[in-house]
């Protein structure tokens, strides 16, 4: 058995004074604890300060660049990243703490994922079991710049699979995702306009039944009852609202070119 690497766990956070508590309990055995806020006016700092003394306040640059802000924070190499929403499993944690420990680690791991909607767990739509790189050595591997739905960024093949789960907890309801979803459309839209793409009747027609289709019947978001019909009309809606806010956006440059 080598020396076991030291892990620093990073989390980002605002306003999450409800969630992040368990977050942070889950996540306690760690080396280090590294958490930026952005602001929170809802006694979240005061809460990470308890678990940690590495809490940072840096303005929200969105979901990459902040996160890449926590690893950069970091003293080990070795990184978790887990959101204030997420609970890291005692078999997660344990088969974390093996890696650690074992000679010739990957550069980064996937994990699985559970979510929940209230306490009711979705395990089909597509939901399950989302793999997500969240273990990785942050001199192989970062986060990318995307504002929204951010990513590890590591080379072909670097990559292998944990077993146990993150527990995700991220909406409390329909009316808690449909506002999330609201607000990450207007972030996707304006990163594809910076891109360069534009939006035809296609995209805010058929791409929308495409994903409700893909989403209840391939995805079997049917066996989810009626939680998964929510969450494929709610996956529809995104589609058409994302592509119709870049339609938006397009019209209103070509005004004021």
């Amino acid at each position: 058995m080598h020396n076991r690497r030291p892990l620093s766990v990073v989390i980002i956070a605002k306003n999450e004074a409800e969630r992040i508590e368990a977050c942070l309990q889950s996540v306690s055995w760690a080396d280090e604890i590294v958490v930026v806020d952005s602001g929170s006016t809802d006694g979240t700092r005061a809460i990470a300060g308890r678990y940690t003394d590495k809490v940072f306040d840096i303005p929200w640059r969105g979901f990459g660049p902040q996160k890449q802000a926590a690893v950069a924070l970091a003293s080990n190499d070795c990184i978790l990243n887990v959101d204030c929403d997420e609970r890291v499993t005692d078999g997660l944690a344990a088969e974390i703490r093996a890696l650690l420990g074992s000679e010739g680690i990957h550069a980064a791991y996937s994990i699985p994922r559970r979510t929940f909607i209230g306490t009711k767990e979705i395990r089909h739509c597509g939901w399950y079991p989302d793999r997500i790189i969240r273990l990785f050595d942050r001199t192989r591997a970062n986060f990318s710049d995307n504002q929204v739905h951010e990513r590890v960024v590591v080379a072909p093949g670097a990559v292998a699979r944990c077993q146990g789960h993150l527990l995700h907890f991220s909406f409390k309801g329909m009316g808690d995702m449909l506002a999330k979803l609201n607000n990450y459309t207007d972030i996707a839209a304006q990163e594809m306009f910076a891109r360069g793409r534009r939006t035809t009747l296609m995209h805010v027609s058929l791409r929308p039944l495409w994903t409700f289709f893909r989403t209840y019947i391939i995805y079997r978001g049917f066996l989810d009852g009626y939680e998964g019909l929510e969450i494929s009309l709610a996956n529809a809606i995104t589609v058409f609202y994302k592509y119709a806010k870049l339609r938006e956006l397009t019209i209103m440059a070509r005004k004021d070119a």
